[in-house]
C-alpha cells in the first residue's frame, strides 16, 4: 500500500497551523447550525476581549483554514471559512472583523469573510463591494458592526 498525501491548497503551512486549522474547522462545524443573528451574538462573546488581528496573520489563518478543509476552499465555502478564520484566529488571542453581508450591486449575493486591518482578507474584491448585515469586531460586546 502506497501513501499519497492530500495535496494542499498551500504551501508553507506547518504541521502544527494544520493541526490548529483543524481544531478550528471541527469546532466552526456546529456553530454554522445557528440562525445568522445568534452566530453573532455568540461569535461576539469568543471575540471579547481579544486583540485586533493583523491583515498578514488573519491571511495566515485563513490559509491554513482552507489547507486543510476542501469545504472551507471552495467557492460556497465562505461561512465556514470564515468562521473557522476567526476562531483560529482568536485561538491566538486575536479576532479579526467577521462579517455576512450581501453584495453591495446586483445581481444579489450573500457573503461572509473577514476583514484586518480595514481591508478583506483573502478576497479578491474591492472594499465596499460587500455590504455589512452582522459584524463582530475585535473586542466586541456591543450589538451590531463594533
Amino acid at each position: 500500500m502506497s501513501f499519497h498525501p492530500v495535496p494542499e491548497t498551500h504551501t508553507g503551512t506547518s504541521f502544527g497551523q494544520r493541526a490548529q486549522a483543524r481544531v478550528a474547522v471541527a469546532v466552526a462545524r456546529p456553530l454554522l447550525l445557528l440562525p445568522p443573528a445568534r452566530l453573532g451574538r455568540l461569535l461576539r462573546r469568543v471575540a471579547r476581549g481579544a486583540r485586533p488581528a493583523g491583515h498578514d496573520r488573519a491571511l495566515r489563518a485563513r490559509r491554513a483554514v482552507t489547507t486543510v478543509s476542501a469545504v472551507c476552499a471552495g467557492r460556497e465555502g465562505c461561512l465556514p471559512r470564515s468562521v473557522a478564520t476567526a476562531l483560529l484566529c482568536r485561538a491566538r488571542g486575536e479576532w479579526p472583523t467577521w462579517c455576512v453581508g450581501v453584495r453591495s450591486a446586483p445581481p444579489f449575493g450573500a457573503h461572509a469573510w473577514v476583514e484586518a486591518d480595514g481591508r478583506l482578507v483573502g478576497e479578491e474584491l474591492p472594499q465596499g463591494y460587500f455590504q455589512v448585515l452582522i459584524g463582530v469586531s475585535p473586542g466586541a460586546g456591543k450589538r451590531g458592526r463594533s
